[in-house]
């Protein structure tokens, strides 16, 4: 009990630092792709909502709805839209974000572990050039990054512990950002003209404490997420250019709470923070602290 108190001081209590946010780029939240309901129940259906505080004052509200069919014990599919009102000096803008296609197989169970494979895929609703009154608008204000991206990942289930790892690839980049820094009277966001993002990959590590009635159930998780490569964007002279210091590391604790009502009524509480950061975050996705809440309704 000492080391999960412990925990908890070390995640509430570093929430000034900043980090890339987890639930826009969607890396971070496919672990719910993993997770399955009780095996009577064929269908799953998930309402969230999630704030956050990003740079330069920035709050973001970001609710999203998610369905889940599983098939049999082996295949499952889910589906989820998101959508961002992201408020701040600029104005505030408010649109849908991303849709989300995913796909899991999990092999059969063998003393007290099991393998799950993940295949999924997000699709845009906008080209990442939101505008106020006519004014480009950076990444920060974007409900999306514009790219159709692949996500290919793994999970190890063993007794309380899960470990997944995951990579989120651009195949498709949609992204008209025409946002310069050079023109918009403030320095606190970096130019993404035209911008390009390099893939993600994750590693994540997560331990379940349940009370004796199995009412409620504790999840620590450490996110360990790697840029692989430095972004790009056109500048003024149409030239592309590399955003230095926009590739590496990224580490964020994240402590969720889950109460079931009953085997199909849940609903849950997840607050996030980072660790370690990278040096420029360019895509927007900068986050100094995350709340979250989620009900899950299974039938």
């Amino acid at each position: 009990m000492k080391k999960i108190l412990f925990l908890l001081v070390i995640v509430f209590g570093v929430n000034k630092t900043w980090a890339q946010g987890c639930s826009d780029a969607g890396i971070c939240s496919i672990n719910h792709g993993f997770q399955t309901a009780e095996k009577q129940f064929k269908n799953t259906i998930e309402v969230a909502a999630v704030y956050s505080l990003g740079e330069a004052d920035v709050q973001y509200f970001s609710p999203y709805v998610s369905y889940t069919k599983r098939f049999n014990d082996r295949y499952s599919f889910t589906s989820k839209v998101t959508l961002s009102t992201a408020h701040g000096s600029f104005g505030t803008r408010t649109q849908l974000g991303d849709a989300f296609l995913i796909g899991n197989y999990s092999f059969k169970e063998k003393k007290n572990s099991q393998w799950s494979a993940l295949l999924g895929f997000k699709f845009p609703f906008t080209a990442s050039n939101l505008k106020i009154n006519g004014y480009s608008l950076p990444l920060d204000y974007q409900s999306s990054l514009g790219t159709i991206d692949l996500f290919l990942g793994t999970n190890f289930h063993y007794r309380r512990w899960d470990f997944n790892a995951a990579l989120q690839i651009p195949v498709i980049n949609l992204n008209k950002n025409s946002y310069f820094k050079e023109y918009s009277g403030t320095d606190d966001f970096p130019s993404t003209n035209l911008f390009e993002r390099k893939p993600d990959a994750l590693w994540r590590a997560s331990y379940s404490i349940k009370t004796p009635n199995k009412k409620i159930t504790f999840k620590p998780n450490l996110l360990f997420i790697y840029h692989l490569g430095e972004d790009t964007y056109e500048n003024i002279f149409s030239q592309r250019e590399s955003i230095k210091g926009s590739d590496g590391l990224t580490v964020n604790g994240n402590w969720i709470t889950t109460y079931y009502f009953n085997k199909q009524n849940s609903i849950e509480l997840s607050a996030a923070v980072p660790f370690v950061v990278r040096d420029i975050r360019p895509d927007g996705l900068t986050r100094s602290f995350v709340l979250g809440i989620l009900y899950q309704y299974s039938f």
